[in-house]
């Protein structure tokens, strides 16, 4: 019989080593509570899920998915958490791991049984209504799994269904914080479960499931104990770096800030083993993953996804996709408002890491803003570029190319754990890209000191507001990381019989691209086919300051435009009126109403004499590709 043991809980070498990695302040006690308290108890019974971890025959560790209904894991004795669920008897590994393929329905197994008498398990209680989780750390007591009698697949062959009883002993257990928890409506379900995949590399529905997921669910162990907790984002936030026979299955995910413990982490440092299982809520598919991690810190991390500060790398070892293989399912709630945007891979161009150094290029110092419209600005930086390895001078930019800034020396006020009043900032390193607003001299090839860049932008977040808010007289510096940008949406200013002639479709914003490159463009030495050049430009009715403006600084381009208004609810104001006719004086068409496919299709030329660039949101994006189908096209974005 199993004895109750109280584990006072320091801080282990592997989690001591994680906090000195990452500089976090020491601490002088860990909040783990021995066993069970009554309070984590009721937490745990009012949570209709539970997440377990246990090791296989070879150490390896596996995590599940268990439950579907409020009360089927509870206390039911001092430090015994009870627990009754509906499970896939042949193709979980947790319900291998711990009960085994038993050889009599329904025999009870103990962990004396086994060979070294202990079964390490661990736990983690989530309810995605609430956001609430309780982490729980201990060992198997007793189980066993009974066949059910309705558990059937196909052709009416026993689907591998079967409700397991078991009872754990807990021996440490922790309240966690709610970061990253998207809410799900979780329902019970009588699943079918039919392996689809037991090998590698993974199969298509497993990488699709992988891009749709919003969190999954980990194990890990530093041999003396286990920890079972959760990794949540925006769907896609785990990206998978390679999936092939030659190159083996790499996963990445970000780790974002949590509240510093850095219990996960702390075993994966002393063993690098992990067990995860990624749940599709809405089918209850499920996937089964186990393998070893590397933890990649600072610039290490950068390099392998931008903009990301830590990061870890999952080796795949063995998996298993399951198809309805899950007690329950979900309905997609809100998402938590700490999910940073999705990070991609430097692999996959993402946005602002062409072309930019983890090092200062250069110096830029805020000098003019202009206000365009409510909502949209000029911002003009005088540059101050020093030399960089053996003498050479920062090369300017091209029109078209965007900038990387670095904030961080004036936004990053240190780590917070919670922050509800601005829950991006958590996780934000306070880089940005923005597209250059403003051709580079010509015939200038470094950037001198005083060259002038200026960025066109709407205010979002705390790098524009600082922008808008920042007292000109008072120098604001920040640091260059470098210039970067597709070449495939660079006009080509080469001309000949065969460039083909450029449709340029723009929302918002959108149209920065081509405001540096229009007037090499449309001036003398430019495109011989620019006469040709066609804007289809959507603004908001707010934005029609904006508009004027542009057009009014780059002389031809107004006669090459059509200009969408959008959002005027009421007559346009007098001002508004003005500015509209003023620009249909310069030759600008202007209708008040959304762009739409015809007004696409029967721009420029023929479909095999024109190329379009389209620079928009996501998804005005997405509907203006759709119609471009059949087209020669490309797109940038600018939702950096």
């Amino acid at each position: 019989m199993a004895t109750l043991h109280v584990q006072q809980s320091g801080w282990h070498e592997g989690e001591l080593a994680v906090h000195s990695l990452l500089k976090v302040p020491p601490r002088y006690q860990n909040p783990t509570s021995a066993g069970l308290p009554p309070h984590l108890g009721y937490r745990v019974a009012i949570s209709p899920l539970v997440a377990f971890g246990a090791l296989d025959e070879h150490g390896w560790p596996w995590t599940t998915l268990w439950g579907g209904e409020r009360g089927f894991a509870h206390p039911v004795a001092q430090g015994i958490l009870g627990m009754q669920s509906l499970v896939n008897r042949r193709h979980d590994p947790v319900v291998c791991a711990l009960i085994g393929n038993v050889a009599t329905d329904g025999e009870l197994v103990r962990p004396e049984d086994a060979e070294d008498g202990v079964k390490l398990m661990s736990g983690l209680s989530i309810d995605l209504e609430t956001r609430d989780r309780v982490k729980l750390a201990g060992r198997m007591v007793i189980g066993a799994v009974t066949a059910r009698p309705d558990g059937k697949g196909k052709d009416g062959e026993e689907s591998g269904v079967g409700e397991a009883q078991l009872a754990m002993l807990v021996e440490e257990s922790l309240g966690n914080c709610p970061k990253y928890v998207n809410k799900k409506d979780i329902s019970p379900h009588v699943p079918s479960p039919e392996l689809v995949s037991n090998s590698l590399p993974l199969p298509p529905e497993a990488t699709t499931l992988l891009e749709k997921a919003d969190m999954f669910f980990l194990s890990s162990t530093n041999g003396r104990t286990m920890d079972t907790n959760h990794r949540g984002g925006p769907p896609g936030f785990v990206r998978v770096v390679n999936n092939s026979v030659a190159a083996g299955v790499v996963l990445v995910y970000p780790e974002y800030s949590g509240n510093r413990l850095y219990q996960t982490l702390g075993n994966l440092h002393v063993n690098p083993k992990v067990g995860m299982v990624v749940p599709d809520y809405e089918t209850s598919d499920v996937l089964y993953l186990t393998g070893e991690i590397q933890l990649l810190v600072g610039q290490d991390a950068a390099k392998l996804m931008p903009h990301t500060k830590l990061v870890v790398k999952v080796v795949v070892r063995e998996a298993r996709l399951v198809k309805d293989g899950l007690s329950f399912r979900g309905e997609v709630g809100e998402r938590s408002p700490y999910n940073p945007p999705v990070r991609r891979l430097a692999a996959e161009g993402a946005i602002g890491q062409a072309g930019a150094s983890p090092e200062a290029t250069a110096t830029a110092t805020l000098v003019g803003r202009e206000n365009l419209s409510p909502t949209v600005s000029r911002y003009t930086f005088r540059l101050s570029p020093p030399h960089i390895g053996g003498g050479e001078l920062l090369k300017m930019w091209k029109p078209g190319q965007h900038v990387t800034l670095d904030f961080s020396e004036t936004l990053d006020v240190g780590y917070s754990h919670m922050r509800d009043e601005d829950p991006q900032y958590l996780n934000d390193d306070f880089v940005r890209t923005f597209t250059i607003s403003n051709a580079p001299s010509r015939g200038e090839m470094h950037v001198k000191e005083g060259t002038e860049l200026q960025i066109t932008a709407r205010k979002h977040g705390p790098v524009t507001a600082l922008l808008q808010r920042q007292n000109l007289r008072v120098p604001l510096e920040v640091s260059v990381l470098g210039f970067g940008g597709e070449e495939s949406f660079q006009i080509s200013a080469g001309g000949g019989q065969d460039q083909k002639v450029p449709v340029f479709i723009a929302g918002g914003v959108g149209i920065t691209p081509l405001l540096a490159q229009a007037p090499g463009i449309l001036g003398d030495g430019g495109l011989k086919r620019a006469s040709g050049l066609a804007l289809l430009w959507s603004v908001r009715a707010e934005d029609i300051p904006f508009a004027a403006k542009a057009l009014g600084r780059i002389p031809g381009l107004a006669n090459r435009t059509r200009l969408f208004v959008t959002g005027a609810e009421t007559v346009l104001s007098q001002t508004q009126q003005e500015m509209v006719k003023n620009m249909e004086e310069k030759g600008a068409r202007i209708e008040v109403r959304r762009m739409e496919k015809v007004d696409v299709l029967d721009s420029g030329t023929t479909a095999e004499d024109r190329k379009f660039f389209v620079c928009a949101g996501p998804e005005m994006q997405k509907v203006v590709m759709r119609w471009l189908e059949h087209e020669d096209a490309v797109t940038e974005s600018f939702k950096y």
